[in-house]
């Protein structure tokens, strides 16, 4: 394996995600810059103490993530838990990147188009060919399930397939053609796969005025898990990076039952 520069990994990521795009919670590329020479990366969900010291273990360059750190509204004292997990990153010379909105979006490496790959459900294509969008930055796919099935039928397959009994709101025997996903905490963003017409709605968190949506307008909605719906676009993600400059990148599943 060769190595790479930290700062062409990083113009790299941002130029393939387009983070210039999006108005983020968080800052979105290299948030911690460690070692310049990068031969190794860690990926992950979440930048989270258990996976910095999976990266201190396997002597990682580097730590890439969906959930970095510094959001919006935060304390942005350096204490407790947040000066700790620094501290590690900084003793060790590791480096954090971090994409949280650009990496749901991509149209190929990003989470939606992983899920869609993983539960084998088709993305509506608009007349260029894209995939049919909707909701704020259009992080909202549409599409199809693999086979029109009843609802129950369709958590079933969702659960086995993400590993995770899935929080199911609907007619269980209802029909389910059409559907809309956005994954994470993107409960929020029913109202726009409602307007959209479908017959269900897969998200990984449920706020408790979704529960009432779901019933009043009869979209199912499928809260599969935020973590369990977040798993693919990173794995992706350091995929790419591996092959573009040849260094290593290994994926390490923290387990999250959320």
């Amino acid at each position: 394996m060769t190595q790479t520069t930290l700062h062409e990994l990083a113009a790299w990521l941002d130029d393939t995600l387009q983070t210039g795009r999006f108005r983020d919670y968080c800052p979105n590329g290299l948030q911690v810059e460690g070692r310049e020479s990068v031969g190794h990366i860690i990926a992950g969900v979440t930048a989270s103490q258990a996976l910095i010291e999976a990266a201190i273990r396997e002597k990682a360059d580097a730590i890439l993530v969906h959930h970095g750190w510094f959001w919006k509204n935060e304390d942005p004292r350096v204490r407790g838990p947040k000066r700790a997990r620094l501290a590690r990153m900084l003793e060790h010379g590791l480096s954090l990147l971090a994409y949280h909105l650009p990496l749901d979006a991509h149209p190929v490496l990003g989470n939606n188009a992983q899920l869609a790959r993983v539960l084998g459900w088709e993305p509506a294509l608009d007349a260029a060919g894209a995939a049919r969008r909707c909701g704020p930055d259009d992080l909202v796919w549409l599409g199809r399930p693999r086979t029109v099935a009843p609802l129950a039928e369709l958590a079933r397959d969702v659960g086995h397939r993400l590993g995770r009994e899935p929080l199911v709101i609907g007619e269980a025997e209802r029909p389910i053609a059409r559907v809309a996903w956005c994954t994470g905490a993107a409960q929020g963003m029913m109202d726009a796969a409602v307007d959209a017409g479908v017959d269900a709605y897969l998200t990984g968190e449920v706020s408790e005025q979704t529960v009432h949506l779901a019933r009043e307008t009869g979209v199912a909605f499928i809260g599969a898990g935020h973590h369990a719906t977040e798993r693919y676009g990173v794995q992706a993600l350091g995929a790419a990076v591996a092959a573009r400059f040849d260094i290593r990148c290994e994926f390490v599943d923290i387990d999250n039952p959320v």
